[in-house]
């Protein structure tokens, strides 16, 4: 394994725009008409492979993101503020997280994954930089690999546990979501799903979204030539009750059918779900409404590719808070992006 050299501050001003070549965002509801995607953030440290995964808001304004390697390079967490254009290193070894959250307590709290990663949710203090290990087993066993989370007005954690990389054997046999609460208690929210990745709460926490990304393996080979059999590629609404248990049958809202599904999402202050497709027929955020209609979508990149040169296939998506409420930033391929709406976004402990 290389030597990494982390001591530098990155930073990327002015602002980069996208290629404009992409097509125009539609649903004017949400985007504004002369609205432009902007580059903010492009990696550069000396890391494999993987991409940029998970953006989170911090009490602060600033943005924090995972950058996420193959292999046994080491993940970073970087943290992009707004204010300045400057993005630096928070953690230089993240355990390999992917899915990060902020809570009320303004704690960052993040999924570590396998692939030589920690396989654990996790609480960092982000003014001390001390890591503590919140859960990374469910019933005795090592979790298969956390992935996103989302945080209830509880301070109780959902995550998805799939598993796509690493040489880790599985010990679970579910690949499900679970329930972190705040003694300490692990509750299995449902198995009745094939790959759960993305996540988040609807406003009135009654209902949790949950993309099912099913890539058929639960080890990427890049050097096989025969891609594995895909399975379900949907978005399931789970209804649930006062005890923030799943407490009847999923709707499906939305199926992407052969094409690559969503990976994580967002919610805005009216409901609506951003979600990233990462289809390489139209790769993007797709905003869909409560019950599931499309009312708008941000192309991320070009429309109909190879998959051999795919580019501009997004990951996951925050709202800033503050006077940039109203700003989505993506994180696409090894990049952050963002955009302004017209709709402020859902955070449920900011003001």
């Amino acid at each position: 394994m290389r030597t990494l050299l982390f001591a530098l501050t990155l930073s990327l001003s002015p602002l980069l725009a996208l290629a404009d070549d992409l097509p125009r965002p539609t649903g004017d509801t949400i985007i504004p008409v002369n609205a432009k995607l902007e580059k903010v953030f492009t990696r550069s440290a000396p890391i494999s492979g993987g991409l940029t995964e998970g953006p989170t808001v911090a009490p602060d304004g600033s943005i924090y993101f995972s950058d996420i390697p193959v292999g046994t390079d080491k993940g970073l967490i970087m943290r992009h503020d707004p204010r300045t254009g400057k993005t630096e290193i928070f953690i230089d070894d993240s355990r390999k997280s992917n899915g990060l959250k902020f809570g009320s307590d303004g704690h960052l709290y993040a999924c570590e994954g396998a692939d030589h990663g920690g396989r654990s949710v996790v609480r960092w203090n982000v003014k001390t930089k001390e890591r503590t290990v919140l859960a990374d087993k469910f019933m005795g066993k090592r979790f298969n690999s956390p992935n996103d989370l989302c945080l209830d007005r509880e301070g109780r954690i959902y995550f998805s546990d799939p598993k796509y990389l690493g040489d880790e054997t599985r010990e679970l046999e579910f690949r499900a979501v679970y329930r972190v609460d705040p003694d300490g208690k692990v509750t299995e929210v449902t198995h009745d799903i094939e790959k759960p990745n993305g996540l988040a709460l609807s406003p009135d926490q009654r209902t949790l979204y949950v993309a099912d990304h099913n890539n058929g393996t639960d080890r990427i080979d890049p050097n096989d030539k025969t891609p594995p059999k895909r399975g379900a590629m949907k978005i399931y609404a789970y209804p649930l009750g006062a005890d923030g248990l799943v407490s009847g049958a999923k709707k499906t809202l939305h199926d992407f059918g052969e094409q690559a599904g969503c990976d994580g999402m967002t919610v805005d202050s009216k409901g609506n779900i951003y979600l990233t497709a990462r289809g390489l027929k139209r790769p993007g955020v797709m905003v869909l409404d409560p019950s599931g209609r499309e009312i708008a979508f941000i192309p991320t990149g070009l429309p109909n590719q190879s998959a051999e040169s795919a580019k501009g296939l997004p990951s996951n998506v925050t709202f800033g808070i503050a006077e940039e409420r109203q700003t989505l930033f993506i994180t696409v391929d090894t990049s952050l992006y963002r955009i302004g709406l017209n709709i402020p976004g859902y955070n449920p402990w900011a003001k």
